[in-house]
């Protein structure tokens, strides 16, 4: 299975974050851009992007890559000044401008917030984020009785069933995983 955004949040239903900025590349107001894409350079595909609340909204051309982000150029903003003071601004599309999916990969905004199940239909806990630190994803569990969350492979071992239209994953984690097991 795998996942396609390396985050998500939810926002409006129609809305899904697909960057965030991190600042003035420069002193021309080009921007340092984290995209959640895969790859990353398709967030310039499914523009204007625009702010969680709609409030703002920008035009992107990409200008070229650094160290852990790409350079772009962000429509209405035409400073350092300008560009350091939209730092940490989170980036959304429309999700009807995000390509369909084929039927073993997801959003990761729509994977969170799922119940988790096991195999016996015992409820697990809730997948509260997805991390992928380069070997794979790996879905956040939080609920009663998991102190700080556990860490699940998304696999298809793991995660056998994955049903967004009913809101619920259907786990079999590996032995010893989980507490009490």
């Amino acid at each position: 299975m795998q996942t396609v955004f390396a985050w998500g949040f939810r926002a409006m239903a129609d809305l899904v974050c697909v960057g965030a900025l991190a600042g003035a590349f420069g002193v021309r107001g080009e921007v340092r851009l984290k995209s959640f894409c895969a790859p990353p350079e398709a967030i310039a595909d499914y523009g204007p992007l625009c702010t969680q609340d709609g409030a703002q909204s920008f035009s992107v051309r990409l200008t070229g890559q650094t160290k852990g982000a790409l350079t772009a150029r962000l429509g209405g903003v035409g400073n350092k000044e300008q560009a350091d003071g939209l730092k940490g601004t989170k980036l959304y599309a429309p999700r009807d401008s995000l390509p369909n999916l084929p039927e073993d990969e997801f959003y990761h905004t729509d994977l969170i917030g799922l119940t988790v199940l096991d195999t016996g239909g015992n409820t697990l806990g809730k997948i509260a984020a997805v991390h992928d630190h380069g070997a794979g994803d790996l879905l956040e569990l939080r609920g009663p009785g998991l102190k700080g969350g556990v860490l699940l492979p998304f696999t298809r071992t793991a995660v056998p069933t994955v049903d967004i239209a009913r809101g619920q994953v259907i786990a079999d984690p590996p032995e010893g995983l989980l507490p009490d097991e």
